[in-house]
C-alpha cells in the first residue's frame, strides 16, 4: 500500500487515457499527492497545471451524483471516492469506462442506459380501497417493505455496475440484456407491496436476466453498497424461474389460459 500519510507531499505518475471516439493513447502526467487526496483531486491538478483540455465529468465530489465514474488501475470506481492512500505504489492508470462508447478522454456516452430505463413499466399502484391502499390514497406498508424498497432507491446511476458486468463488458449483450442497474429498478417496483404491474415478461425476454450468472461483481463496485445480487437479481431470477420453468405453475397457467 502507498505510504503517503506523511505531512510532506509525494509525487505520483498518472497514466491518463487521452483520445476521442475510441481512438487514443495513454499520456503520462505527474501530480503532487498530499494526505487525504482522492484521484479526482489529482485529475483536477493535472487539468490546472498540465492539460487544461483534459475532459472529465464531475459534479458533487461527494459520491452522490455518480458523474466521475472511470476505471482506476483497471477497476470501475468513482474518482471522488478513491483515496490515493488506498492505491498501491507505482503508476496510477485512469481510463474511461470500457463498456460504453468513448466521447473524449475520460468521458463516455452512457445514453444506452437511459434507453433501457424507458423499457421498464413505471410504478402502477393499486386503486384506492384495494389491499394496502387506503380510501384517501395513502399506502399502508410494513416497515420491512419500506426498508427493502429504500435500499434500491439509493442508486445514484453511476453505472459502475453496468461497466463491470461481464455480460455487457465482455460479451456485449446490450441488445438482449439491460444490466444490473435496471434489475435493481425493476426490483424496486416488483417488490413494492401496492404495485400491480407485471414485469416478469420484460425480465425474461427484454431484460435478459437469464444471462446473469451471479458473479456479484456488480455488488462489489457499488458505491452505495446496494446488495444488487442478493437482494435484487436473485429474487427476480427466482420469480422468472417459477413462472416460466416450474412445471406445476406452467400447467396451471396453461389450464387457466385454455379455460379462458
Amino acid at each position: 500500500m502507498s505510504s503517503i500519510g506523511s505531512a510532506a507531499a509525494a509525487t505520483r505518475t498518472f497514466k491518463v487515457w487521452r483520445g476521442e471516439r475510441g481512438t487514443g493513447e495513454f499520456k503520462s502526467f505527474t501530480a503532487e499527492i498530499s494526505p487525504g487526496m482522492v484521484v479526482l483531486d489529482a485529475i483536477h491538478q493535472i487539468q490546472a497545471t498540465q492539460a487544461p483540455d483534459l475532459a472529465c465529468r464531475w459534479n458533487c465530489k461527494a459520491g452522490k451524483c455518480g458523474s466521475c465514474s472511470a476505471e482506476v488501475n483497471g477497476k470501475p470506481r468513482l474518482m471522488c471516492l478513491t483515496r490515493m492512500e488506498s492505491l498501491p505504489d507505482g503508476d496510477v492508470t485512469v481510463t474511461p469506462m470500457k463498456s460504453f462508447p468513448s466521447i473524449k478522454d475520460l468521458v463516455t456516452d452512457v445514453s444506452w442506459n437511459y434507453e433501457q430505463n424507458k423499457k421498464i413499466t413505471p410504478f402502477t399502484p393499486a386503486k384506492r380501497g384495494a389491499a394496502g391502499v387506503a380510501a384517501d390514497g395513502t399506502f399502508r406498508m410494513q416497515q420491512v417493505d419500506v426498508e427493502r424498497s429504500q435500499e434500491f432507491r439509493k442508486c445514484i446511476e453511476c453505472f459502475l455496475c453496468q461497466d463491470t458486468c461481464h455480460v455487457i463488458r465482455d460479451h456485449d449483450k446490450k441488445e438482449v440484456f439491460s444490466g444490473p442497474r435496471f434489475f435493481v429498478r425493476a426490483a424496486s417496483l416488483e417488490m413494492h407491496p401496492v404495485d400491480t404491474a407485471d414485469r416478469e415478461p420484460f425480465l425474461k425476454h427484454t431484460g435478459g436476466i437469464g444471462f446473469c450468472n451471479i458473479t456479484k461483481c456488480c455488488t462489489e463496485v457499488c458505491p452505495e453498497h446496494i446488495k444488487i445480487t442478493d437482494n435484487a437479481i436473485i429474487p427476480l431470477k427466482e420469480r422468472v424461474a417459477d413462472r416460466y420453468y416450474d412445471p406445476v405453475v406452467m400447467l396451471w397457467r396453461w389450464m387457466f389460459k385454455k379455460k379462458g
